[in-house]
């Protein structure tokens, strides 16, 4: 495989490995030329999937992507199957015809603490891919971290509640609004979270999801997901992984509608450690990775073993996004 590893200032070892990890461009050929980039990634998707399953996350940097239509280029260089953004909270806009869309669009004063994505859906993405667009000119930057350190840590800090958590699993309790709110992190309408137009349809998604619901008068939606794990077990990599919604919704689930702390519980209706939840937190911003974006940098996460998170900015900032499913016998 030609591919060169280089050094990002902000990254750290995991595993003795880089997390995340840096590939640039090997030759000018493949720097400068789209045409001759786009092959590469074609030559080389399989060894690439394997550095991000090995890594959990691959920063491209310097490479040939200008604008949204050559980042969905580049997935397309790849077997990574697109999946729509069915069951995600977080308000967002379509940008390409099929697979790109925004990041978060939640005020820029708002932290989005860290998640797996749609963790809170029966089947979440297997990969997440970001592109920046434009990078913020002061703050803005992605947090990831692994979720198998702080899976480790959240045993080691509380073993009783870890371990309730792993046997019992967790509900979330979310109301959507019937339009999208886009003051909120969470403000997502129920018709864009089922990408339907009527309550009929809204309702055969939530039951095919094993949610419940109740509809308000106000047109608002009062669901309620089924019991869903909250530590997996991933087989791609082989270990435990704190693999839920649980930091961000306790902690981010806040709007008019909604209140953080009454939004997730065990499966038994109990809710969560407050304290513990507060120690995790402070755990994941010692254990994370903050790195600043530039224009053109493309990250691929591992959305089963790595977790991120969104820092506060002023200024532009536009990162974009694709999910694909988790393909069950690797890519390539």
């Amino acid at each position: 495989m030609s591919v060169v590893i280089s050094k990002l200032t902000e990254q750290k070892q995991v595993n003795g490995l880089d997390f995340p990890l840096l590939v640039t461009p090997h030759n000018t050929e493949v720097k400068q030329h789209k045409a001759t980039f786009l092959e590469w990634v074609n030559e080389n998707k399989a060894d690439l999937h394997a550095l991000l399953i090995k890594h959990g996350a691959v920063l491209f940097r310097d490479f040939p992507v200008e604008n949204s239509i050559e980042f969905e280029q580049m997935l397309d260089q790849t077997d990574y199957q697109n999946m729509p953004y069915v069951g995600g909270a977080a308000p967002r806009a379509q940008v390409t015809a099929s697979r790109i869309v925004t990041a978060n669009e939640s005020p820029a004063s708002e932290t989005i603490p860290f998640h797996h994505e749609m963790a809170q859906v029966p089947t979440p993405p297997g990969y997440i891919f970001f592109y920046c667009e434009t990078a913020a000119t002061t703050g803005g930057a992605t947090s990831i971290l692994h979720s198998g350190e702080i899976c480790k840590q959240f045993f080691a800090l509380a073993p009783d509640f870890a371990k309730k958590v792993e046997e019992q699993g967790v509900r979330y309790i979310r109301v959507m609004p019937e339009m999208t709110d886009n003051s909120s992190a969470i403000g997502r309408s129920w018709k864009d979270t089922f990408q339907v137009n009527s309550r009929q349809d809204a309702e055969a998604k939530m039951r095919e999801a094993g949610m419940t619901w109740e509809w308000l008068e106000n047109g608002d939606v009062r669901t309620e997901t089924q019991v869903l794990p909250g530590i997996r077990f991933d087989d791609e990599t082989q270990q435990k992984v704190f693999f839920n919604s649980i930091v961000a919704v306790f902690t981010g689930w806040n709007d008019a509608r909604n209140e953080g702390k009454k939004a997730v519980s065990t499966a038994d209706g109990k809710p969560m450690d407050e304290a513990v939840l507060n120690q995790l937190v402070v755990a994941m911003d010692a254990l994370c990775v903050n790195f600043k974006w530039q224009h053109g940098d493309v990250l691929w996460l591992n959305n089963h073993t790595v977790l991120h998170a969104r820092q506060p900015f002023e200024g532009d900032r536009r990162i974009l996004a694709s999910i694909s499913y988790k393909s069950p016998h690797g890519l390539g």
